[in-house]
């Protein structure tokens, strides 16, 4: 898998977890949690592009990770400035996609062949959709404006 490509789709799936993170460290942002994830997915994909192009040019892990790091950081600061608050909550987990998505790209996309983290992103990424279908668990309450017909 070439790079660009490994880090756009790398970069996608951890964003998604990006995302997520915002029910741990704000958990009023939980109504709003639709929205969080699809923006930090978005911005996984950005970054993870840019870092794949990067990683494609220059072959320095160090480099690499380092410039995941800053690219990541300054979108996410840019999301944090737009919001106007909740600056650490959205920087530190997307500086951390920036330096795991530059480490993994340099260090396993473009050997030739397809290998085993290359194979089991694509398999995540194919299964994330049945997860996200799949039916919430008991007790976790009613979905809002949905059907309360007891019948």
């Amino acid at each position: 898998m070439n790079k660009p490509l490994f880090g756009l789709l790398l970069g996608g799936f951890l964003g998604i977890f990006d995302g997520l993170s915002a029910l741990v460290s704000a958990p009023e942002t939980a109504p709003d949690i639709v929205g969080i994830v699809i923006g930090s997915t978005f911005k996984g994909l950005l970054a993870g592009l840019a870092i794949g192009i990067f990683a494609r040019s220059v072959k320095s892990i160090p480099l690499t990770v380092a410039f995941g790091l800053g690219v990541s950081a300054t979108l996410a600061f840019w999301v944090a400035h737009m919001q106007g608050k909740y600056y650490l909550e959205i920087i530190l987990p997307g500086a951390l996609l920036g330096i795991v998505v530059g480490y993994a790209t340099q260090r396993y996309a473009g050997r030739g062949k397809t290998t085993a983290a290359s194979a089991m992103l694509l398999a995540l990424l194919l299964a994330a959709p049945a997860v996200q279908a799949a039916e919430p668990a008991p007790g976790l309450g009613a979905i809002p404006g949905g059907n309360t017909d007891q019948s």
